[in-house]
């Protein structure tokens, strides 16, 4: 199926979120699918994918969650967590990602995707990658009336101590979700996945929780030195599997 990129940008109460639409050619209205990136933010590799995933018969949408703090390059320098530069710029772009303006984010993700003539009308769905993960489960609480399916690779943060952890919002959300995770993860210890699979268990939607062995964080993305081809294949055709099962 062929595709189409669109370059867009989305009115929101906290100023202009820029992304990238990547769309099947024709006439047709598809299902949505919101794709967060890792803290790398919109790049060749995080295009690609979202071009490959619009070829499945998707609209899909790339938005900027980190417009709040700058547009791409997120990272004018090599991104490397040892390096103090790029913990301080990681810091920087998430600060502002609070709760509260992620609700207010997800308001404008699914109301500007309803209003595109390209799309569905039925439900949508959201992937998030690493801390982007986060932002995936908080937006289908957000939104539990549009978002019928949350994926998660390598996703950081997801069941902490906090008061505000994304998992205590599991009785606010509808969709189907699906959890992969990374081996020895610090953003994701073995811990929090117990933590988060409780939850899950307690919660009682369909939902899946599990580890990709050899895969290490950022597993997915072409462009980070832990990319696992196999294992990001894997994780290709599970979350097809889940969209075909749950979007329109």
């Amino acid at each position: 199926m062929g595709t189409h990129d669109e370059r867009v940008e989305m009115a929101s109460p906290d100023g202009v979120i820029d992304g990238i639409i990547c769309a099947p050619d024709g006439a047709a209205r598809r299902p949505a699918v919101l794709v967060l990136t890792d803290i790398g933010g919109l790049r060749p590799s995080q295009i690609d994918r979202g071009r490959r995933l619009a070829a499945e018969g998707y609209v899909v949408c790339l938005p900027n969650v980190c417009y709040r703090t700058r547009r791409p390059p997120l990272f004018d320098f090599p991104r490397d967590m040892k390096d103090e530069r790029t913990r301080q710029r990681f810091a920087e772009l998430t600060a502002p990602l609070t709760p509260e303006a992620v609700a207010r984010d997800a308001q404008v993700y699914v109301d500007w995707l309803s209003a595109r003539p390209d799309v569905a009308p039925e439900a949508m769905a959201v992937v998030g990658h690493c801390f982007s993960s986060s932002i995936a489960l908080r937006i289908a609480a957000a939104r539990p009336d549009r978002i019928a399916a949350v994926a998660s690779f390598h996703g950081g943060g997801l069941a902490t101590e906090a008061v505000t952890s994304p998992h205590l919002l599991l009785p606010k959300v509808r969709a189907r979700l699906y959890f992969g995770h990374a081996v020895n993860d610090g953003s994701m210890p073995a811990d929090a996945i117990a933590r988060l699979d409780r939850a899950l268990e307690a919660w009682g939607g369909r939902y899946e929780s599990e580890m990709y062995e050899g895969a290490f964080h950022g597993w997915t993305a072409s462009d980070n030195p832990a990319f696992n081809a196999e294992q990001a294949e894997r994780a290709f055709e599970k979350l097809t599997g889940l969209l075909a099962a749950t979007l329109p």
